[in-house]
């Protein structure tokens, strides 16, 4: 078997809320192979976001490891692991994230900005925004804009590097059914197309299928599907 793209190593993590102690991760680990496209599915509290913030080396794990392209987070430099996002970590957020001054054409260019990637490919950038039905709307700011068209902006910024992996974590948690297909659709076409990565975490069941495999979770730790009860009563 190929050498993981991204490998999930025994993850723990434990948040302290006044005197409480909640066990957000209880040992994960399980592996994601190049150009695959993986949902992690459960419900509220399972530790699905917990998982996505340490994948995308946001936050760090209280024991465990996240290798990603062969390089091990819990060795980076705090540095280290914000070139390692820039360079190859798309994400997208269930909240947008726009900046409220910029219009959408300007909101999608400026994560081409921070990477500093001065070559631009104008007609990636004309085919994301037409697949995702945004062509009309890149003058308007995210505040004249419906929540569906800003989750669009939002996947468009994360897709226009060209990143080598996408992080989503519940991109249609605010949609209604047509936009969470557009933006699914994306996704997957991404994934096929670009051979892009995918790691979709959602509460979904019917979103999740869009994934060649799925990763089921509860109380922070990988369940079998039959043990999911949401899952199951789909």
């Amino acid at each position: 078997m190929a050498e993981a793209f991204i490998e999930a190593r025994d993850l723990r993590k434990t948040y302290h809320v006044g005197k409480i102690e909640v066990q957000a991760l209880r040992g994960i680990s399980f592996s994601v192979q190049k150009g695959e496209f993986v949902s992690v599915v459960g419900p509220s509290g399972s530790g699905k976001s917990t998982l996505f913030y340490l994948l995308g080396g946001l936050t760090r794990a209280d024991s465990g490891s996240v290798v990603l392209d062969g390089d091990d987070f819990a060795t980076l430099s705090d540095a280290e692991r914000t070139r390692k996002r820039k360079r190859k970590i798309g994400f997208v957020f269930q909240k947008f994230n726009l900046l409220p001054t910029l219009d959408a054409r300007s909101n999608i260019l400026i994560a081409q900005e921070i990477l500093g990637n001065g070559h631009r490919d104008p007609a990636h950038f004309d085919r994301i925004t037409g697949l995702l039905g945004l062509t009309k709307r890149l003058g308007h700011r995210p505040a004249e804009l419906s929540g569906g068209e800003q989750q669009r902006v939002a996947l468009a910024r994360a897709l226009i590097n060209k990143p080598a992996i996408v992080l989503a974590d519940e991109p249609t948690g605010n949609l209604d059914s047509k936009n969470s297909d557009v933006v699914l659709r994306m996704l997957r076409q991404s994934n096929q197309e670009l051979g892009q990565t995918v790691l979709m975490i959602t509460h979904n069941p019917e979103a999740a299928r869009y994934g060649d495999r799925i990763i089921h979770m509860r109380d922070g730790e990988i369940v079998r599907p039959e043990d999911d009860p949401q899952w199951v009563a789909h």
